[in-house]
Order: structure tokens, then C-alpha cells, then sequence
């Protein structure tokens, strides 16, 4: 079976110094907020080039952590993309606002020419989501929330380590939010999520919410480091182990990245003549690949033949947030509502051997020769 995504073959290769830097953690007597938390912090804030950072529990956690460090509360609304995964929508309604959802364009990113329509007083923020590893257009929608008074949240789940005209993701708003859910560019081996921040105001508000409002950044608070609450807060900690999974992991991301793209380029030369619309990476972009995702109509059957050659696809994702029960609406959303009907992402990951991908090729050109 060539799976859709593994994590067998890296593990094997970092096992031994993996398990050492777990028992070297667990040692120094510390579970929470120790050292390998604080070099992860510093590393990854500093590798992406923003002034601050904090690890959070989760992905989820760092959208839900950005918005209400922002004020974001009920009544509020918060525009984003409809093809976006639910922890997205999920963290906008946990903080009390409402989603403004936005058609996507022929990358799979929100269309910046249809958010301008969608704003309105109630409006505080715009959530871009960097989906499948590609960067949305950021200048044009950098310049729609300075117009409007915006404040901007990345969601850079999928885009760890991409660039839109030279510029990290994650860096172009007030706060950039990641997940090291284990299937990520950066994947730990349980979950975890990340904030960036240049606002040194935000990043203080941030950590206290991250910890139960607990001021542990301002060293002229008399209550720093004591269980004293200043604000209502959550439980968001990433814990010892997984910093130090983290910490090893990224020292060897750029790696992961080359791989991710060259395999990216394999697919997309010889796969040419299916008739499957292969992604593409937009001016000024550097695409990581989180995803390698296509476009067939017959998309459905493409998939059951390739399952049927112990091949795995993902579709992601195959109901648009608009048409689930949790958050449907009557909205009419062209772009996305088409191409969830016919994407699927092929397998694709840094540790994927390159006989497998040449496997994957050969059945798809032979697959899509005959239907």
C-alpha cells in the first residue's frame, strides 16, 4: 500500500537521538514550560523572521489565542475562506464572531477581489488561509484591511516556510497562526500550534491568555510568575516532549521543504497529458506543498481506481464549510463548491520514496487515459 501519508520511515531514521532528547526532557524535571520549550520558541521565531513567538497546544488554539488577543468578541465578524478547514471557522465562533465567508479563485485561496463586498461595521478581522502550502495574494488584501481598519490573522497551518515576495508567511499580519499537527510541514508527533507576533503589546496578551491569563512576560507586574489571573484565559500548553520531537525536527525543515517541492515538480511534468488540473504556484510565491492537490470532474472515480492499486488520496476538503449542518447556509459559492466536488491530494510527504511516486504517476497516466 503506498500510503497517502506516513511518518514510519522518518521516525526510524531519528529514532535513537528522538528517544535520547525525550529522556534527557523527562530528566531535567520539567513537563511544562522548560527549556526545550523556550529554544523552540526562539528558534522558530527567529527562523521565521518575526520578533515574537509563543508554542500553544494546538493550531486551533493559536487562531482561537490571536482573536481574542485582538478583542475579537460576539457581534463581531471575521471574513475567511469557505474551502478552509473547520478549526478555522470553529476558532472565529469560540471567540464570539460570526464567519463572512469568501469564494476561493482557480489556486484554492480566498479571492481578494470578492472580500471587499462581504465587509461590513460589524467587521474586525480578515483570517487569509494559506492553504495547501501556497501563500494567498497578501499585498492586495493587506491593502483591503488597511482600508477598512482590518486586523489580519494568517493561518499558516499548511504553509510553514513559504514566501510571498520574499516574505515568510506568517509575518504580514498582527499574528501568524501554525499547527505542528503531526501530518504538517513541521509535524510533531501529537499536536501543537504556534504564534507569531511583532507587536510586543499582543505577544504579552497572547501568552496570558495561553495560560490562564497569567502574566509571566512583564517583569514590572508584581503578580509575574505567581498564580495571580489577570484576564480570563485557556490551558494552552505545549508540553516538554514535544517541544524537543519539535526542536529536532527543525533543524532539518528546509530539507523537508526541497523534497516536498521536488517531488511537487515530478508530479506536475509527468503528469501534463492526464487532463487533471495540476496546482501551480502563483507570482511571487513560493509553494512548500503541504498538499499536492488536483482537479478532475471524474475525480471520484480516478480515486476508487487508484485505492484499487493500494494507492491513498485524501479529498480536503470534500464539504465546503457553507454546506455542513454545523454552519450551513444558503450562501452560493461557485469556485468552492465546484472544486470540492472534483479535488483530491496525492501522496506526498518528505520521507515518501521515489519509486512509490513513480508508481503513483504510471497509474494515474494509465487511469486517466481510459475513463
Amino acid at each position: 500500500m503506498i500510503k497517502f501519508w506516513s511518518y514510519q520511515r522518518e521516525y526510524k531514521k531519528i529514532k535513537y537521538s528522538l528517544l535520547k532528547k525525550i529522556d534527557k526532557s523527562i530528566n531535567n524535571g520539567t513537563i511544562f514550560f522548560g527549556k526545550e520549550l523556550l529554544k523552540l520558541e526562539k528558534s522558530f521565531t527567529k527562523k521565521y523572521k518575526a520578533k515574537y513567538g509563543l508554542a500553544v497546544g494546538s493550531g486551533t488554539d493559536a487562531l482561537l489565542i490571536s482573536l481574542k488577543a485582538l478583542g475579537i468578541k460576539s457581534g463581531d465578524e471575521v471574513i475567511t475562506a469557505a474551502n478552509t478547514a473547520i478549526p478555522t471557522i470553529s476558532a472565529i465562533l469560540n471567540s464570539g464572531a460570526k464567519p463572512k465567508l469568501v469564494d476561493i479563485g482557480d489556486d484554492y485561496l480566498i479571492d481578494p477581489n470578492k472580500i471587499e463586498k462581504e465587509i461590513t461595521s460589524k467587521t474586525k478581522a480578515i483570517i487569509p488561509v494559506h492553504l495547501y502550502g501556497q501563500p494567498c495574494k497578501m499585498d492586495k488584501i493587506s491593502q483591503i484591511a488597511k482600508r477598512n481598519n482590518l486586523k489580519i490573522i494568517e493561518d499558516c497551518a499548511q504553509s510553514q516556510g513559504s514566501k510571498y515576495k520574499n516574505k515568510f508567511t506568517g509575518t504580514f499580519g498582527k499574528f501568524g497562526c501554525f499547527s505542528f499537527y503531526p501530518t504538517k510541514i513541521l509535524g510533531a508527533y501529537g499536536d501543537g500550534g504556534f504564534i507569531l507576533t511583532n507587536d510586543f503589546n499582543l505577544f504579552k496578551k497572547a501568552k496570558r491568555i495561553r495560560f490562564y491569563g497569567i502574566e509571566t512576560v512583564d517583569r514590572k507586574n508584581k503578580f509575574k510568575d505567581e498564580y495571580y489571573s489577570n484576564e480570563n484565559g485557556y490551558n494552552s500548553r505545549l508540553d516538554e516532549i514535544q517541544s524537543a520531537i519539535l526542536n529536532i525536527k527543525l533543524k532539518s525543515i528546509d530539507e523537508f521543504i526541497t523534497k516536498r517541492r521536488n517531488l511537487a515538480q515530478t508530479y506536475m511534468s509527468e503528469l501534463q497529458s492526464t487532463g487533471l488540473e495540476l496546482p501551480y504556484e502563483n507570482l511571487y510565491c513560493k509553494h512548500v506543498y503541504h498538499l499536492f492537490t488536483i482537479y478532475h470532474p471524474k475525480a471520484k472515480q480516478i480515486i476508487k481506481k487508484l485505492l484499487s492499486k493500494n494507492i491513498q488520496t485524501r479529498v480536503i476538503y470534500p464539504y465546503p464549510i457553507h454546506k455542513m449542518k454545523a454552519y450551513k447556509s444558503s450562501k452560493k459559492l461557485k469556485n468552492t463548491e465546484k472544486f470540492s466536488k472534483g479535488i483530491f491530494s496525492l501522496p506526498l510527504y518528505p520521507h515518501i520514496k521515489k519509486k512509490k511516486i513513480d508508481k503513483v504517476i504510471r497509474c494515474l497516466n494509465h487511469i486517466t487515459s481510459n475513463i
